[in-house]
C-alpha cells in the first residue's frame, strides 16, 4: 500500500512539474491568463482546477490501459489515424516552441534576478538536462520529487504573508477593467487545454510504465489538486502587486518585497521548476521522434536542444504572450475529445 501511494505521489509530482514551467513558476503565465482579470480570474482558476483533476487523471488512465509508448498512440486513438497524424506533427512543433520558451525563461531568471549572462542560464540548463536524460525516467521522477514539494511550500508561505497585508480582501474581490475581458471566459479552457495537451508528451509514457491503474488515477487527482492550490495561492499573491503586467518574473518581485530573506532560495526554486518542464518536454519529444526515425536517444536530445536554443533568443515574455494562447486554442479540441471518450472504450 505504501509503495502504491509513493508511486502515486511521484506521478503527481511529474504532472505538477511538467505543467509548472517557466510561465507558471515565474507568475507571468498566471498573470496573463487569470490575475489581470481580478475576481473573474479567480473563478477561472477554480474551473481550470476541476479540468486539471478530472481530465489529467483520465488521460493517464487511458494511457495506462493502452500501454501507450508515446502521445502519438493516444492522439491516434482520440482523433483517428489521419487527423491524429496531423495533430501529432502539430504537437511536435508546439513542444519545440514550448521548450524554447522554457530555455528563454531560464535565461530570464539568470539575467533579471541573478544579474548574470542570459546565455549562461540557457547553456547551464541544457547541460543539466543532458545529465537527467542520460539517467532516463528515474531522473525525471527524482528531479520532480525534489523540486515540486519545495515549490508548493514556498507558494503557501507567500500566500500566508500576503493575506495579512492591508486591503487584501478588497483586492481579491476587485474586477479591474480590461479591453479583452472576453478572454477571461475562454482562458480557463484554453489554458488547461494547452497544458494538458502538452503534458501528455510526458504523462502518457510515464503512466503506461505504471501497471496499477489506481496508482495512475490517484496520481492524476493529487497532481491536479496540487496544481489548483498552487494557482490559487499564486493568484492571491499576484493581485497585491501593483502594475503586475510589467514584470517578467512577478513572483520573484513579490518575494523580494515580502520575504527578502528567502528571495534567493525562491529564485532557485523558480529555476528548478523551469528545469523540470525542460526535461519533461525533451523526454516526451525524444520518445515521439524515435517513432518517426530510430536514432540513439542522445542524438535526438542534441537535435531538440539545438532547435530550442535557437528559438530561446526570442524575448521570453513575447514568446509567452503569443505562443501560449495560440497553442491553447488549438488544443481545446484535444480536451473536448478526451472528455467525450469513455474510459470503457479501452478495456483494462
Amino acid at each position: 500500500m505504501k509503495k502504491k501511494w509513493g508511486a502515486a505521489l511521484q506521478l503527481a509530482a511529474v504532472y505538477v512539474g511538467t505543467v509548472v514551467g517557466a510561465g507558471f513558476a515565474t507568475g507571468k503565465e498566471i498573470v496573463e491568463f487569470f490575475s489581470r482579470f481580478g475576481f473573474i480570474g479567480l473563478i477561472g482558476i477554480l474551473i481550470s482546477g476541476y479540468i486539471f483533476i478530472f481530465l489529467g487523471s483520465k488521460l493517464m488512465r487511458l494511457a495506462a490501459r493502452m500501454r501507450a509508448k508515446s502521445y502519438q498512440e493516444l492522439n491516434t486513438f482520440l482523433f483517428g489515424p489521419y487527423l491524429g497524424g496531423a495533430i501529432n506533427i502539430l504537437m511536435l512543433f508546439m513542444l519545440l516552441g514550448v521548450s524554447a520558451v522554457m530555455l528563454s525563461g531560464a535565461g530570464a531568471v539568470f539575467q533579471e534576478q541573478l544579474g548574470l549572462s542570459r546565455s549562461l542560464g540557457i547553456m547551464l540548463t541544457i547541460a543539466l538536462s543532458f545529465i537527467v536524460m542520460i539517467v532516463g525516467t528515474k531522473g525525471l521522477f527524482a528531479v520532480n520529487t525534489f523540486v515540486v514539494p519545495m515549490m508548493i511550500c514556498f507558494s503557501f508561505m507567500l500566500f500566508l504573508v500576503t493575506i495579512q497585508q492591508p486591503h487584501f480582501l478588497e483586492q481579491l474581490l476587485f474586477i479591474p477593467p480590461a479591453d479583452d475581458g472576453w478572454k477571461s471566459v475562454v482562458n480557463p479552457f484554453s489554458y488547461t487545454a494547452f497544458n494538458i495537451g502538452l503534458a501528455q508528451a510526458v504523462l502518457v509514457p510515464v503512466a503506461a510504465e505504471i501497471e496499477d491503474e489506481d496508482t495512475v488515477k490517484w496520481g492524476g487527482i493529487i497532481g491536479g489538486a496540487a496544481l489548483t492550490l498552487i494557482l490559487l495561492s499564486s493568484h492571491a499573491t499576484l493581485i497585491m502587486l501593483p502594475n503586475l503586467e510589467i514584470y517578467e518574473i512577478p513572483m520573484a518581485a513579490i518575494m523580494k518585497d515580502l520575504a527578502y530573506g528567502f528571495y534567493w532560495i525562491y529564485v532557485l526554486i523558480i529555476y528548478g521548476e523551469i528545469f523540470t518542464s525542460v526535461i519533461g518536454n525533451v523526454y516526451g519529444l525524444e520518445k515521439q521522434l524515435n517513432h518517426y526515425l530510430k536514432l540513439p536517444s542522445i542524438v535526438w536530445v542534441c537535435i531538440i536542444f539545438v532547435i530550442s536554443y535557437l528559438g530561446s533568443f526570442v524575448n521570453y515574455g513575447t514568446l509567452l504572450s503569443y505562443l501560449y494562447p495560440i497553442f491553447g486554442y488549438v488544443t481545446i479540441i484535444f480536451i473536448v475529445l478526451l472528455w467525450m471518450k469513455p474510459l470503457d472504450s479501452v478495456k483494462k
